[in-house]
């Protein structure tokens, strides 16, 4: 009878400890879409992430540290509806208005608008930056892969920067800020309307050789992937790559021929994470002109299958917002 007891008191506690198990997994299996919002370091998901945990005896990668994206810089024709669209439509604050416009995303990002761009230009991005706490380091890892990278100071992107051009020739960026002078440059003016957004989750590159870039963004410099995905189950269009010390990822857009100053515009994007798409195309709607709502339409499920609403700027640059978690 002792004997039964004991087994029945081990049962017990087994299936207790499988109850707990469960109900920790299901709770944080819950919290992953949510958990994106916060701003990188990121410890749950950088811990559990496959790319980051390192078998028994394996030693850390030798790589610079990169820990997400610091801006996206980009060109336009008309500064003035630039920042219509930027500070009036998407309600960003706005930390330098002249020459250059500098708009804060959440307390660590930005996107930079310069002027410039004439009518005939095709291309209006001028580069994406990522944040590092070393910048010598990434120099030596760049140089030691055969890339050849250039510093210099440039105070509209945070101080002094590192430039080098991947393998499909766009400008990338690495910033150590002044912890002293984080925006890098003056106060902003008086407060915009409410920010849709406060973290910049994504950009789009174009990408012509996946395994070139590959070369450069996952082999040098540690980024990894988190999902691929295309127009049909049987292509591959995109692929996110997850920088190594955070949450924020670089898309690919995968390209297979010349693309023009339209498709351009849509490839070569930023994305806004919003929590609750219906909510901010209310908003964004609203602060739009009423001889542009007609052209804007109405949030649609993705691939990814995560609500999302492109805009567009007055120049053609696709501005993505979307939500954080995938439909149910």
């Amino acid at each position: 009878m002792r004997t039964d007891n004991k087994t029945s008191s081990h049962r017990y506690a087994r299936i207790h400890t499988d109850n707990k198990t469960s109900v920790f997994i299901c709770v944080y299996l819950w919290l992953i879409p949510y958990l994106s919002l916060i701003p990188y370091p990121w410890p749950i998901a950088y811990l559990w992430h496959p790319s980051t945990r390192l078998a028994a005896g394996q030693q850390a990668p030798n790589r610079p540290p990169i820990g997400g994206i610091d801006h996206l810089a980009l060109r336009v024709t008309d500064i003035a509806r630039a920042r219509a669209f930027y500070r009036g439509v998407l309600g960003l604050a706005e930390e330098q208005a002249s020459p250059a416009a500098v708009y804060r995303v959440g307390g660590r990002q930005r996107i930079v608008i310069e002027p410039g761009l004439r009518p005939d230009e095709d291309e209006r991005l001028l580069h994406l930056a990522f944040a590092t706490t070393n910048l010598d380091a990434v120099a030596e890892r760049l140089r030691g892969a055969g890339f050849e990278p250039s510093s210099s100071d440039a105070p509209l992107c945070g101080g002094h920067v590192l430039r080098v051009r991947d393998p499909d020739g766009h400008t990338i960026e690495f910033v150590q800020r002044d912890v002293r002078n984080p925006g890098g440059g003056p106060a902003a003016p008086a407060a915009p309307p409410l920010a849709v957004s406060s973290r910049l989750l994504h950009a789009g590159l174009t990408v012509q050789n996946a395994d070139a870039a590959d070369r450069f963004y996952k082999e040098t410099l540690g980024f990894s992937e988190l999902w691929r995905g295309g127009r049909t189950d049987a292509e591959v269009d995109w692929i996110n790559m997850r920088v190594p010390d955070g949450t924020d990822y670089l898309e690919y857009m995968l390209v297979r021929g010349p693309v023009d100053r339209r498709q351009r515009g849509v490839l070569h994007h930023v994305c806004l994470l919003v929590p609750d798409i219906q909510e901010a195309y209310e908003s964004v709607l609203a602060r739009t002109p009423a001889s542009g709502r007609g052209a804007m339409a109405a949030p649609s499920v993705g691939r990814n299958r995560r609500w999302q609403l492109n805009l567009y700027d007055p120049d053609g640059t696709r501005t993505e917002l979307m939500e954080p978690h995938t439909m149910r």
